[in-house]
């Protein structure tokens, strides 16, 4: 649910005002012109926020079914300067048409639809459009509709558009233009009402006002009287609740959604949705765990008030066809750092849109959070909810369960740490402190501590390789929202593969060169080795699998501190034992019993330390899987 904030209407890419249905009277399969102003003067800049895109290119398929601004302003009342005209009122399947927007003063953008003027409910466009001049206007797709929509390439302003519209061989009876015009940021006109056309043989629609057109909803949303409460779940309602077992009456961070079939027919469901109430929160039906293609519903903090929609996600992208068509008995509360929310839907819609899902289906549950601004979303900060299992809109009552965490982005993190935190550091330990250990003892003709570590650090390498694709393996490209996680994994990666590149050419042990080897060799271990760490601290945070803050990051502090304090003690160990070894009269005449005493407390550190690490491991594994 990302979201965007257009140069002329900030924030109508957002995903609060992607797509309006419009509700009320019946009008509609209607060509809609949206002008839009280029505001970017430094006056009009602060409106659009940091991390919203500005689409003076004309790019707003995402805005393909909204039609009013959402600036902080109300529309004008007055007349319109602007108006459409087309030339001629009555069309047959596959003529052309053409359509005029002109007016007395210019604007600066505009987008261009066309809509069945008997079903307002729908907001599918009808036919295509062909252009008088592809330098000022361009070709948009709407609603999955290649070339359906027509939208200025550029903040240029203009006084006068010509385009070409294409009646389909399955045109309504009667089509509608509609406009929303945006001379600057304070001053706009919202959906004045165009010429209607029809088909041969059609009686003609009376005319309509030029006074634009007000959205009324089907129902007036009420207040709640009182909060949501988990009693009833798997009894007469199913539920989905984080975390589990919580009751939205007495916690204001439980994340709620319930659902109940109404009538002994089960023509309808009423929903409950429940969560803290920083922005927004908003649930999904989807045929798979992957987010796209799922009928959305919202509820957003806009003001003091909450807003209620139904939407339509195709993608990672932002919500479309924003509408409240096919809700009823809508009511809100906004209370005590909650926002809560309940509606009724028709099991099957009259009229069903394609982003519309029949509820006598079994889907999987989404739900997700975020911040807003004025009524507009952004993108959620945290992996959605997503139900374990698909859930039966109209089934039995049911509590159901969920995660925040993707299955294959929890083996991602398992399999690194695992890696850093347990093979490759004591590998690493290995080789540094314990290469005079065990002298005599050879496991498969080599020296016991260099099989030790080379088995070690090759299982660590197989271990990040692996590790390194679940994302891809999950996401199919890379992540853009990831921030410096993964060039650090990256990083990691490449230098876990140099180093047994580099130790298969190292040269003989008597060898003068050997000493670059060895500084070599060590030096890339050692730059590896902290850049994992690093990556730990920053994956550990992302919102993909947020571990629980702060206490995640404490046991990661606690296992380098832990790390660091076991490698001070035998460094300075390996420090005494080089000077006594170097001292021509000892004070312990008997090396050799001497040699066994700190062999053997070695290796009790290194016990010691194995254990304290598998400890640190276990502590973050556990937490992975709670999510």
């Amino acid at each position: 649910m990302e979201i965007g904030c257009t140069t002329a209407i900030c924030g109508l890419s957002s995903a609060k005002t992607s797509n309006h249905k419009l509700d009320g009277a019946k009008v509609c399969k209607t060509c809609y012109i949206l002008l839009y102003k280029d505001h970017r003067s430094e006056g009009d800049m602060h409106h659009c926020h940091a991390g919203k895109g500005c689409y003076s290119n004309g790019k707003v398929t995402s805005a393909c079914g909204s039609m009013k601004p959402h600036h902080d302003v109300p529309a004008q009342t007055s007349p319109s300067p602007y108006h459409l005209q087309t030339n001629t009122t009555k069309f047959r399947p596959g003529e052309h048409v053409q359509v005029i927007l002109s007016g007395t003063s210019y604007f600066e953008g505009f987008l261009l639809q066309a809509r069945d003027a008997t079903n307002l409910g729908s907001t599918s466009t009808v036919g295509t459009f062909t252009l008088t001049d592809p330098a000022r206007t361009q070709l948009l797709t709407c609603n999955h509709k290649q070339g359906s929509a027509v939208s200025h390439t550029s903040d240029a302003r203009q006084t006068r558009v010509v385009v070409t519209w294409i009646a389909p061989h399955n045109a309504p009876r009667e089509v509608q233009f509609f406009v929303t015009v945006v001379t600057h940021y304070r001053v706009f006109w919202v959906r004045q009402p165009g010429p209607i056309i029809s088909q041969h043989g059609v009686t003609p629609h009376p005319p309509q006002s030029t006074t634009a057109l007000t959205t009324t909803p089907k129902t007036t949303a009420s207040i709640l009287p009182g909060p949501f409460t988990s009693e009833g779940c798997g009894q007469w309602k199913s539920c989905l609740l984080d975390p589990p077992d919580c009751n939205p009456q007495e916690d204001p961070l439980c994340f709620f959604l319930s659902m109940t079939p109404e009538g002994s027919e089960k023509m309808s469901v009423t929903f409950e949705l429940s969560g803290p109430a920083e922005g927004y929160v908003a649930f999904a039906l989807s045929r798979d765990s992957w987010m796209g293609n799922d009928d959305v519903y919202m509820c957003v903090k806009d003001g003091n008030k909450v807003s209620v929609d139904a939407a339509f996600v195709s993608g990672r992208t932002d919500p479309e066809d924003l509408s409240k068509s096919g809700l009823s008995l809508v009511s809100w509360r906004l209370v005590d750092g909650v926002i809560q929310c309940m509606f009724s839907r028709p099991v099957s819609l009259t009229n069903q849109e394609p982003g519309r899902f029949d509820l006598d289906q079994e889907y999987f549950l989404f739900i997700a959070n975020g911040h807003a601004e004025n009524g507009e979303i952004w993108k959620h900060h945290r992996q959605p909810l997503i139900s374990t299992f698909r859930k039966h809109i109209t089934g039995p009552p049911e509590v159901l369960t969920g995660s925040r965490g993707p299955i294959i982005l929890k083996l991602h993190g398992a399999v690194m740490l695992l890696a850093w935190m347990l093979t490759g550091s004591v590998g690493a330990v290995i080789a540094s402190f314990y290469k005079s250990d065990w002298p005599n003892q050879t496991l498969l003709g080599q020296k016991v501590w260099f099989q030790v570590h080379r088995g070690l650090m090759m299982v660590t390498v197989s271990l990040t390789i692996l590790a390194f694709c679940l994302p891809f393996f999950y996401r199919g490209h890379w992540s853009k929202h990831a921030g410096v996680h993964p060039y650090l994994g990256c990083c990691v990666l490449a230098l876990a593969l140099i180093q047994p590149i580099m130790a298969a050419f190292r040269p003989s042990p008597d060898s003068d060169r050997r000493f670059i080897f060895s500084w070599a060799h060590w030096a890339v271990g050692s730059v590896t080795e902290i850049m994992a760490v690093a990556a730990m601290f920053l994956g550990v945070r992302q919102p993909s699998l947020l571990l629980p803050p702060p206490w995640t990051t404490h046991v990661l502090i606690g296992y380098v501190t832990w790390l660091a304090s076991f490698r001070t003690v035998l460094l300075i160990h390996k420090y005494l034992k080089t000077s006594v070894s170097d001292d021509k009269h000892p004070i312990l005449s008997d090396q050799s019993q001497f040699g066994r005493w700190t062999s053997l407390i070695k290796s009790f550190i290194l016990a010691a330390l194995i254990l304290g690490n598998f400890g640190f491991l276990v502590a973050l594994l556990s937490s992975i899987a709670q999510i």
